[in-house]
């Protein structure tokens, strides 16, 4: 059943939102709000990881009728997710849909009404829509290349050669896809960048709770493959756009370094640990191989992969996945 046409028990969409030092974001995602869950019934539910910041007073102010929920700590994103997610009443069937976003993201008019829309449709492989994510552009309004395959040692060992961007025209040899065509139509990757995405109610219930042992990074990942094993595909609504203000990932060495640590206990997760080192010995190879061009962030990531990280001495970013 298409989500929008439900009658019985009308619930609505929570929109849900992870807060850390994110007070200078907050207002503009706040106040796009309205226009981008235009025909939609919604709640919106705040999680707040111990912000040192005003978050939780931008919130109150921009939006007095949003749930507030002060986690004490800063346990992660999945955590916020999570803690966001059970206010709400998402694992309880009491929303037609979740909308998980970062507060560093800004959804045009009618975007959740598109992701929504989709979500439960029957693809072509018999499985059925349970993700749906948007197209996202920087504030440029250069596109995001927001899609990826699934980690395997090929696609490591071509991004390590290639370079991810290059490699990324080619399904065998990259995991981040790259063509433009991709992007043009409704396609199913294998997962997506977390910024912004929508989960049925179906997903969440066969999913359950996002995997907190992964602090920031690969958290969106885990779910989305979890969610393919159990049927519910990601799938690209192109008609729903949003910019996202973020990447610091790109920039920061400890965030970089995390993210690719966390891409190989990912993999570790579903593959022995034969296929895993070949797999750690890759991405070695490409970081070693970036920071041999004289890169901080790819320095810190081989310390990181060779067990020799520097001492952590920063919190999560404002709004990142």
């Amino acid at each position: 059943m298409n989500p929008l046409t439900e009658t019985v028990a009308r619930r609505p969409v929570a929109v849900v939102v992870v807060t850390w030092n994110s007070a200078a974001v907050l207002p503009g995602f706040l106040d796009a709000l309205p226009a981008a869950m235009a025909g939609l019934d919604w709640r919106l539910v705040v999680a707040d990881n111990d912000s040192a910041d005003d978050s939780v007073a931008v919130v109150r102010k921009h939006a007095p009728d949003a749930t507030v929920v002060e986690t004490g700590r800063n346990g992660g994103y999945a955590f916020g997710v999570n803690a966001a997610l059970r206010a709400a009443g998402a694992f309880d069937g009491d929303c037609l849909a979740a909308l998980v976003c970062n507060p560093d993201i800004r959804m045009a008019e009618g975007c959740a009404a598109t992701l929504v829309a989709g979500l439960g449709d029957v693809l072509p492989d018999g499985t059925r829509a349970g993700i749906a994510v948007p197209l996202l552009y920087e504030a440029d309004g250069a596109l995001v290349h927001s899609l990826r395959r699934e980690s395997t040692l090929t696609r490591a060992l071509g991004e390590a050669v290639l370079g991810n961007r290059r490699a990324g025209r080619f399904p065998r040899w990259s995991e981040l896809v790259t063509a433009p065509d991709a992007y043009a139509a409704r396609t199913s990757p294998d997962w997506a960048t977390g910024a912004l995405m929508a989960l049925s109610a179906e997903c969440l219930a066969d999913c359950g709770e996002w995997d907190e042992s992964f602090f920031l990074y690969s958290e969106e990942t885990e779910y989305c493959l979890r969610a393919r094993d159990l049927g519910h595909r990601v799938r690209l609504e192109p008609e729903a756009r949003a910019v996202h203000l973020g990447g610091e990932s790109r920039v920061s060495p400890r965030l970089w370094s995390l993210l690719v640590v966390n891409r190989v206990r990912l993999y570790r997760r579903r593959h022995g640990l034969t296929a895993t080192t070949a797999f750690r010995g890759a991405v070695l190879l490409r970081e070693l191989s970036r920071a041999a061009l004289g890169r901080p962030p790819a320095r810190a990531a081989v310390r990181a992969l060779l067990g020799r990280p520097r001492r952590d001495t920063g919190g999560r970013p404002a709004g990142a996945a």
